[in-house]
């Protein structure tokens, strides 16, 4: 299915200002090669073009009826320690930094290193009126994580926590400059700040250490993309109950994402938060991939209802749409939102 939509950022707009859209407005964090190629204009699909990936994840986008589409900036990371990676990862491999000496001899990355020209150079390809969602190459717990191993982070903010702080700061510093240069450019309209902070009961560090390592450097974070009038939405797994106070009244995300019935149901958290947040899709996963198309669709219907008086949200599944949700589950949940337009 590809619909008749046509491209709009500033329907995403109001939905991140809590307005109502004229329509039903979707978003991911992203979908999966499978439904890129599916959707996008085949003749992106040569790879001639050094933008072609980027190419295909837009048409793919304009095509299922968004008002966006996601873009990595640069290639720009933060060196690891090979981990095994299959389906799944492990937070606990060897780490790259476990003490002051292993600090020194890190070699950190510098954003400006990594160009960014091919935002400039894809624009003239994009549908009139549609914008990009940047994101971070992880966030900044994530990439403490990556660089320092949970376990033995864990064990560190209690026996040194001076090296947290610095291994914080050098990855926060280095993610604000990278936002600060993606937002001088016109195609970006926005940004994820993606970064999985918790379990299915709480944030994986304790709130007093997220506050303390983590926050900060997230604050600087929107305040650069609104700075440049640009909103910033939270993309976090995990039970955020605990610190959605600092999500919305210090941080100042503008929309959050990233929910799973098994936490709280994306129908609870709206009515909970969503004259304070914009709340960004919810449709659990687990429920995508197991329930019927008729009951795919029901749900999505149900939840455009709920909040077309109030506005404020943007449908989609709770995290993101791996390859093992079969398309036509997917496109049952975008169906919900075709059949208001």
């Amino acid at each position: 299915m590809i619909t008749k939509r046509k491209p709009n950022f500033e329907n995403l707009l109001k939905v991140l200002r809590r307005e109502i859209p004229p329509r039903p407005v979707l978003m991911e964090l992203f979908m999966n090669n499978v439904v890129y190629t599916k959707f996008c204009d085949p003749k992106y699909l040569d790879g001639k073009e050094d933008i072609s990936n980027m190419l295909i994840m837009a048409s793919a986008f304009a095509n299922l009826g968004y008002d966006y589409f996601i873009v990595w900036p640069s290639g720009f990371g933060f060196p690891q320690k090979s981990r095994e990676s299959k389906q799944t990862t492990t937070l606990n491999h060897e780490a790259a930094i476990y003490d002051k000496k292993s600090f020194d001899e890190y070699q950190w990355p510098n954003p400006e290193d990594f160009s960014m020209a091919h935002l400039v150079k894809v624009e003239p390809y994009i549908p009139e009126n549609m914008k990009a969602v940047m994101v971070g190459p992880g966030g900044v717990l994530e990439n403490i994580i990556g660089i320092m191993g949970y376990d033995n982070l864990c064990t560190q903010v209690y026996e040194n926590p001076q090296l947290v702080s610095d291994v914080s700061e050098n990855v926060g510093k280095r993610l604000v400059k990278y936002y600060e240069m993606a937002a001088e450019y016109n195609i970006i309209g926005a940004a994820f700040g993606n970064d999985d902070w918790g379990f299915n009961t709480q944030t994986m560090l304790s709130p007093k250490h997220m506050k303390e390592y983590i926050f900060p450097w997230h604050k600087k974070i929107v305040e650069t993309m609104h700075n440049k009038n640009k909103p910033c939405i939270l993309h976090s797994c995990g039970n955020p109950l605990e610190v959605m106070d600092d999500i919305i009244d210090d941080i100042k995300y503008d929309g959050r994402h990233s929910y799973e019935d098994n936490i709280i149901p994306v129908e609870d958290f709206y009515e909970k938060y969503h004259e304070k947040i914009a709340v960004i899709g919810g449709i659990d996963v687990n429920f995508i991939v197991t329930k019927s198309l008729d009951e795919i669709k029901e749900r999505s219907k149900k939840m455009l209802e709920r909040v077309a008086a109030r506005g404020g949200y943007a449908l989609g599944t709770g995290n993101s749409v791996p390859e093992y949700i079969p398309v036509d589950n997917y496109i049952a949940m975008l169906s919900a939102a075709y059949d208001f337009d």
